[in-house]
Order: structure tokens, then sequence, then C-alpha cells
């Protein structure tokens, strides 16, 4: 059989598998695999360089299927090219505890590199991988050691190009000329309502010439050697991201369903299943993989392993000649890069935790080997800028900067991807406030447990001026509610520096630590060891105990304040700082009966946010100082009197108590 039917027929199999898969559990998208199979064929069968017998080589090209919806076209591919994903595998799509979910999940399928299903965010994932294979590139490559080269692809489809947070990431990355990064684009004009045309009629392609991507069309889907011929045609521009329009047909080969939104999801029945099969020629069992399809992709595990093989021995030799640089790059993708102790003291006796933060970083920058972020158009407010270092540019990678500008969704989907490709810390900057933008993109390092660092300031109504819609109330609550993530919001430049010192060693969860604008006192006993615990007693009671006040951020330097006013009228109290819920979650009883013992049921708990979820720790006899409706424009100490939150108010809330 020649070379070319070996193809057509790999591209059917391809198909074939599909539909078995999905007939088998009733349950999947087909229209997209059915029209993408042979740019899935292609990218894995002849484009892209990797070893499917070691999914984690540093120098592979990256792959990722931002039409998530269609994952079980990538499942087939990583099964027929030698991944460790077995046709039981398949037949159990979409199953409790499979290899093969419903969407592409990081960590569970060998060759998956990210995590994707909401639409848009994998345009962005794939952005970030790109930018860092340049800076990591920039930072270890020398002369004759090309140590890292490599490509990233996806595809992706209308929908995903409709998200915003494709357009926030795809504009940057013409900003900054990524040209190792080729997005292919499932052309097929119908999306799950129906025609495209129903609510988009832009032309993408100049579209994305104007944010600086080279645009080429495949007309014909089905044609491998344009699709071929296109890609190589994007690899050769080095200073362009390459948007490839791909002309398909969803769910191709459906003689009564393809090219309407009625294949777009859900399996296809039995006989329109047959007669697809039909359309392919396909004359083999369900679940078969031809004999010469297998055959033919064998060489696939042959030259990848060749590949690898290659590149060790390049690495050996840079090794030898560059061993401090290759430890740091060996260790950066190992995960070891973590900090024992941050040995900076703060002379100050009053300084705001954002900037606390922003000196805090700049020496741990010092001391990490491959950490990098910027602010989404906010560097100087969330002192998020590493000094020593420039910002990235196009052609000129080797900065720990980047410019987000103001793309707060596509700067945090960005970041995954920076943590997604391995072998650098990431991090970014914004006001607590635009959280709200990012949400999807948290979650999703939530759910792909990237320790990705957000560094989120302004945290409270206490910014004034600038009025409610730029002060955050629900949204230390509503961070806190989202799981795998580690909320820190610390009171002082000590505490802010546990924090950041749980971020950077952090290895499977993303830690959001919530700074402040205006200056607080540096608190001298303030816990590192106590913040890693979550809270603790930071002031204890002068006399016997009659109740607590927890707090958390800022607005411990009130509670301390109220502290001394009960004092001065004999009422004893312990102040806890209780900077993360997650992390005090962690604890053993004891140590929680220690820090929040249970016969002192008078408690007041004070926090500039929403009093949800605090119930737990504040028990039936205490209560809040909290809030629960937004702010209003005006001087801060004049919003902080007005809405109670004052020493002489606090302890007075606990009087009342008693």
């Amino acid at each position: 059989m020649s070379k070319v039917n070996v193809s057509e027929l790999s591209v059917n199999t391809i198909r074939a598998l599909a539909i078995d898969s999905v007939e088998h559990v009733q349950h999947g998208h087909l229209g997209m695999p059915l029209g993408s199979a042979p740019m899935g064929y292609k990218i894995y069968r002849d484009i892209m360089n990797y070893n499917p017998k070691n999914p984690d080589w540093i120098n592979r090209d990256r792959f990722v299927l931002t039409s998530g919806h269609g994952s079980i076209l990538q499942y087939v591919l990583l099964h027929l090219m030698g991944y460790d994903v077995t046709i039981d595998d398949l037949k159990s799509f979409r199953q409790l505890g499979s290899k093969t979910p419903g969407h592409p999940e990081v960590g569970y399928t060998p060759g998956v590199e990210a995590t994707t299903g909401p639409l848009g965010q994998g345009i962005s994932t794939v952005v970030g991988m790109a930018i860092a294979e340049e800076h990591l590139a920039a930072k270890y490559n020398k002369e004759n050691y090309n140590v890292l080269d490599h490509y990233t692809y996806t595809i992706c489809g209308d929908g995903d190009l409709m998200e915003g947070v494709a357009q926030e990431a795809m504009s940057l990355a013409g900003t900054l000329g990524l040209g190792k990064l080729v997005v292919l684009y499932d052309s097929n004009d119908i999306s799950s309502d129906g025609p495209v045309s129903h609510a988009n009629t832009e032309d993408v392609q100049k579209k994305y010439e104007t944010m600086g991507w080279q645009t080429l069309l495949v007309e014909d889907g089905n044609d491998l050697e344009a699709i071929s011929k296109a890609i190589e045609e994007a690899k050769a521009d080095n200073e362009r991201p390459t948007l490839i329009e791909v002309k398909t047909v969803i769910g191709y080969g459906s003689p009564n369903l393809q090219g309407t939104e009625q294949i777009h999801s859900d399996p296809i029945g039995t006989e329109e299943a047959n007669l697809t099969k039909e359309t392919y020629g396909w004359k083999y069992e369900a679940f078969e993989v031809p004999t010469e399809v297998a055959e033919d992709l064998k060489e696939v595990v042959t030259k990848g392993q060749k590949a690898e093989d290659e590149w060790n021995k390049l690495f050996d030799a840079y090794s030898e000649e560059y061993p401090e640089l290759a430890k740091d790059l060996t260790d950066s993708f190992s995960g070891n890069v973590q900090i024992e102790a941050i040995d900076l003291e703060f002379k100050e006796d009053y300084i705001a935790t954002r900037s606390a933060s922003g000196m805090i970083l700049n020496h741990i920058a010092s001391k990490v080997p491959a950490i990098i972020g910027g602010s989404a158009d906010l560097a100087s407010s969330n002192k998020t800028t590493i000094a020593d270092s420039t910002f990235m540019t196009k052609g000129d990678y080797s900065g720990s900067n980047i410019h987000f500008g103001v793309r707060e969704f596509g700067m945090a989907g960005i970041i995954n991807g920076i943590a997604l490709h391995g072998g650098i810390k990431g991090y970014s900057g914004t006001f607590l406030i635009f959280s709200d933008y990012m949400r999807s993109a948290i979650r999703m390092s939530a759910v792909s447990k990237l320790p990705v660092t957000y560094v989120f300031t302004h945290d409270s109504f206490l910014l004034g001026p600038d009025g409610p819609t730029h002060q955050p109330i629900e949204h230390i609550s509503s961070l806190r509610a989202m799981p795998n993530l580690t909320v820190i919001r610390p009171a002082d430049a000590n505490e802010t520096k546990a924090a950041w010192e749980i971020a950077i060693n952090s290895a499977e969860t993303p830690t959001a630590i919530l700074l402040g604008r205006h200056d607080v006192p540096v608190i001298q006993n303030a816990s590192v060891e106590g913040v890693k615990k979550g809270a603790y007693v930071l002031s204890e009671a002068a006399g016997s105990e009659e109740g607590i006040i927890i707090s958390t951020g800022s607005d411990v330097e009130l509670a301390l304040k109220a502290q001394k006013i009960l004092e001065d009228k004999e009422i004893n109290v312990r102040v806890v700082s209780m900077p993360s819920w997650e992390l005090f979650e962690k604890q053993s009883n004891e140590y929680k009966e220690t820090v929040l013992p249970s016969h002192l049921e008078k408690r007041l708990v004070v926090e500039m946010g929403s009093e949800l979820g605090w119930r737990k720790y504040i028990g039936d006899k205490g209560e809040s100082l909290t809030i629960d409706h937004f702010g209003e424009s005006g001087n801060g100490d004049d919003l902080a009197k007005e809405f109670g939150f004052t020493p002489e108010n606090i302890s007075k809330r606990f009087m009342d108590l008693l």
C-alpha cells in the first residue's frame, strides 16, 4: 500500500475510533474530531518533535487542544502514536476514574499538556507556553547549544476565537512576535446553536493580521499536503505567530448530519455511525486499528526516541561547558525551585503590604533562577516589577518582566501556560477588584494544580476616592470558596514574607496574596510559622481571657488597637491573625484549639469584606464587623469611620458581646 493510502487510512482510523468511543459510552462530541482528524494526524505524525515514551521530555513540541470538547480526537491520536493510552481507555471515555475524561485534563492522560474546555482559554495557555519557550531559550541557549528550541501548536475553533480571552492573548502574542506559535483554526462555520454567521461575520484573517500575525488559508481540510505546507510556511516565519485557517466540514462523512450543528455534540446512533463509516470505505470491526496503520505509526516512537537521544547528547555536552546553567535549568524543570526562608528585614516602622511585597519579590528574583511575570498595566501600583531585569520585547525575551497591558483574563491564562510549560515560576498582578475578570483562569490554575502566584493589591474599601467600582467587598470570600486555591491576606510586611515563601514553595496549589495600599505597622512579633499554619495568636490577652478578636490583613492593626482600649477597661482578649483559612484547615484539631479555644465563645471577626464563611470561626455566640454592602467614594479614613472600622467601634462591638 502506498504512503498516501496509509495516510488516508490513518485519518479514517482516527475518525472511526472517535465514532466507536462516543457510541460505546453514548456521550461526547463528534463533530469537531471528524472534521479536524486530518489536522491532528498531520501534526502528530509528521510535524511535531516529541517522544511518546517520555511525555515530559523538556525540549518536546507542545500541543494543546483548545477546542477541548473534541477531546476524543486527542485521545485517539495519543493511542495511535504510542502514548500510554489504550483501547480500553478509549472505551472508558468520559467515565469515572478513566484516563480519558470529558475534556482534556493535565495530569490524567499522558501527552495532555493542558486542561481545556472553557473556550478561548487554550489560546491564552499556548501563548504562555510560547513565551516560556522564548524566555528560557534566551536565558539558557548558547552558541552551538540550542538546548531549548521547540514549537507550540494548537487546534481551536470558531467559538474559541469569539471569546475575549483569546483576543487578549493573541493581541499580546502578535505584539511580542512569538514566531514559534502556530494556531490551526478549525474553520467549519458551525457553532453549537447553528451557523457562526448568526453571531459573527468578521474577517478573521484580516483581524489577526492587524494584530501582527501571519495568516494562512487551507481551503480543503482533508488536503494533508496543503496542511503540511502551511505549517512549514508558518515555521519559516520567525517574527510572527501564525494562524492557519483550515476550512473543514463539521462531522465530516456523516451523510445526514455533516455541516450542521446537529453533530456538534452527542452520539449519532448506530445507523448513522455505520453510514458514516461507509462514507470512509471503512471495513473493520469496532475499535480495530488496521495493521498497515499500526506498522506505519511505529515510526513515530522510533523518531521520537532518536530525537530525544540526540538532545540528551547535546545537553550532556552543554552541562560540561555550562554546568551552573545546566543545573539551574534541570532544577527549574524538576520543581526544585524553592527557598528555605526569605532573609529580608524591614527597618521601616510603617509600610504598605503591597510595597513590602514588591521588595520581597525582588529579593526572591535574586535567588530563584527562573521567575517571570508582570501586571495588567498596574505594575507601579502593584509593585510587581523585577528591578534588575528588563521587560520582554519582540525579538528580546531575556527580561523577566512582561507588559501584559489591560488584559487581566488573558494575563491569568498566559501565566497558566507559562507554568504548564515548565521551568518557570510565574506570577501576575492587578487590583483585587479585577479578580472578577480573571476568575475562570484562576479556577483553571486550581483545577490544573498549577503553583502560580496571583498578586492582588488594593484589597479593601480604604482605597477611598475611586469609589465602589474599585472597592472589593465580596472578592475575598469568593476566592476563599474556590477549591485548591490558597488565599493569604497578610497583616504586615513580615506576614507578607511568609505569604511569598508559601507561594514560591507551593508544588500543586496556586496562591492569591491579597495586599493593602495604605501603610500599616511592621509587627515585630508577626510569625512566619504562624502564617504557614493559617492562623496564630498574634497578641496574648493581658489577663484572664474573655474572648477573641480575629482579623486579617491591614485590619489587624485596628484589632490590636482595640485590644489596648479593652485592656484599659479591664477586658482582656487575645488577638488572632488569620491570614489563610485554607492553611488553617490543614492543621490538627489540637493546634486549632490552641488558637481558637472552644471555651472562648465571645469572638469578634474584623475584616473589610463580606461576612460569608466567617460563621464557622465566629460560632453561635460571636459577631462580625464586616461589610455586606458596596462602598462609597470618599477619603479612606472617612469611609472607615462611616462603616465602623475604628478601634473605638471594634472595642464597643466586643463589649456588646459581653
